[in-house]
């Protein structure tokens, strides 16, 4: 991967030596005219993370990213052109009982030396970028009281923490009678279960559930992971509640509280950009 380096500079990331394109990193993208260190020059206004062609590119032929066609070029698009998906023809998908396997294991990377970055260290160790108080859930059922709680809270009480970045519910389609069991169930369980423990939401994740459903809080949250703190209230099931929604809005809120005030003394320090985690 190639990456143009001076930070007052445009700059843009090659994905892999044979690509055509490159993607604009600069955070308002850059305008036309603007000329990058190996003298490539944008014809257009490109947005971050938007795609520009490094050469000539003719009707009907590849565009590459990642080392492989994206598309084909419906129009020519000239060197330094944004590169859009309305230029393209998608390549023909694969027949689906036909796919390959990948055997191309790429080169190990060099390690990522002299960068740094303003992060926040967990207590296993991982760096998040943000942040966040996260509330994820065991059960689609309990979305609507979620969403519901989370907005009171980023009105009502994230105000008064102003080291917290903001409030996220983690919702899923999650029915209660799921099988939990059944062929690669784990596959999904195991998407809920990493979600909360996303080094942005420091550890400190609320489980919310009805009560009856099969994938139950202990199978989101266990003892022992040393990736979250079980240490105070992280559970509510709705089901416990005897006076109805606005009882369960209050119960969310007031373990929310108790987290939040956790994630406020939480202050960034200088960590190599090794410890990010991508994906």
């Amino acid at each position: 991967m190639n990456l143009i380096q001076h930070a007052d500079s445009p700059r843009y990331i090659r994905l892999h030596p044979l690509d055509n394109v490159v993607v604009v990193v600069n955070d308002q993208g850059v305008p036309a005219g603007t000329e990058f260190d190996n003298g490539l020059v944008t014809v257009d206004n490109v947005p971050q993370s938007h795609k520009v062609s490094t050469v000539d590119l003719a009707v009907g032929e590849a565009i590459i990213r990642y080392g492989h066609t994206i598309g084909y070029a419906l129009q020519p698009i000239p060197r330094g052109s944004w590169v859009r998906e309305d230029q393209l023809r998608m390549p023909s998908a694969p027949a689906l009982d036909s796919l390959p396997m990948s055997d191309a294991v790429p080169e190990k990377q060099a390690p990522l030396e002299g960068f740094t970055f303003e992060g926040y260290r967990n207590a296993d160790g991982t760096v998040g970028t943000r942040n966040i108080l996260g509330i994820t859930t065991t059960v689609q059922c309990v979305t609507g009281v979620l969403d519901h709680a989370v907005k009171r809270i980023r009105d009502e009480l994230l105000p008064k923490y102003p080291n917290v970045d903001d409030v996220v519910a983690l919702t899923h389609s999650y029915g209660c009678g799921v099988a939990i069991t059944a062929t690669d169930a784990y596959i999904p369980i195991r998407t809920v279960r990493n979600l909360a423990r996303n080094p942005n939401l420091g550890g400190e994740a609320l489980v919310i559930s009805l009560g009856c459903e099969k994938l139950q809080a202990g199978q989101v949250m266990h003892e022992g992971d040393s990736s979250v703190d079980l240490s105070d209230p992280w559970l509510y099931r709705l089901q416990d509640s005897s006076h109805g929604f606005n009882e369960m809005i209050e119960q969310i809120m007031e373990l929310a509280e108790t987290r939040l005030k956790k994630l406020d003394v939480r202050r960034r320090e200088t960590v190599p950009a090794s410890e990010l985690i991508l994906g």
